[in-house]
């Protein structure tokens, strides 16, 4: 469990909250449905988040750390399964192990994706089996990192001669950034948490990353 001040958080905790948000819709009209998992393990009782590290041999966001997941499939009947299909094919990650506990708000991005996120356990230890053509490593990182307020910045992106300014979150070795920045404060706002200090809540929570 994470414990700050009187906050705590167990796998009961995640079911109860998820399973009340609305499930996502469809996606603005010319943006790509995309489906990821946010993999929550507990070690030692500690709650820990599965990231991505994307190779520089994809399409787009190569080389940026991201949730598990892609593109809808024509053979997904939804975006839960585009998640589970996504994350198996890229990390041998066994839908059957998984347990999707619900969702939260989608974010856009200026790649012109609609990313709907699922919130799920997995269990620890597990034997992962990476697709080295699209994951170059697995980051295993605890949750009570994401609420310190001192490792979230902001700074401005280009893509196609736009320029916007995108949130990002400072690790010892590694920056999250773009859309799973958002994803990541989204998913503490359903947890009752907000890291970012006054001002840099507007930058952060309107970027497209």
């Amino acid at each position: 469990m994470v414990k700050k001040g009187m906050f705590t958080l167990g796998p009961a905790d995640l079911r109860r909250i998820f399973t009340r948000q609305a499930e996502p819709g469809d996606p603005p009209q010319g943006l790509t449905p995309a489906g990821v998992l946010v993999p929550v393990f507990f070690r030692d009782g500690v709650p820990h988040l599965l990231f991505t590290q994307r190779t520089h041999l994809v399409k787009d966001h190569r080389g940026q750390i991201s949730f598990p997941g892609g593109v809808r499939d024509s053979r997904d009947p939804d975006l839960i399964a585009t998640a589970l299909r996504e994350s198996a094919e890229e990390i041998g990650l066994d839908p059957a192990v998984v347990e999707v506990c619900g969702t939260f708000r989608p974010v856009t991005t200026v790649t012109g994706y609609w990313v709907a996120p699922f919130v799920s356990l997995i269990p620890y230890p597990y034997s992962f089996r990476l697709n080295r053509r699209e994951v170059a490593r697995l980051l295993l990182l605890p949750l009570q990192g994401f609420l310190d307020a001192d490792r979230w910045r902001t700074g401005p992106y280009t893509y196609r001669d736009r320029t916007v300014l995108v949130c990002c979150w400072q690790g010892d070795d590694d920056v999250i950034w773009g859309a799973t920045a958002r994803l990541l404060l989204n998913f503490l706002a359903c947890l009752g948490e907000n890291p970012l200090a006054p001002e840099m809540r507007g930058s952060c929570e309107l970027d497209e990353g």
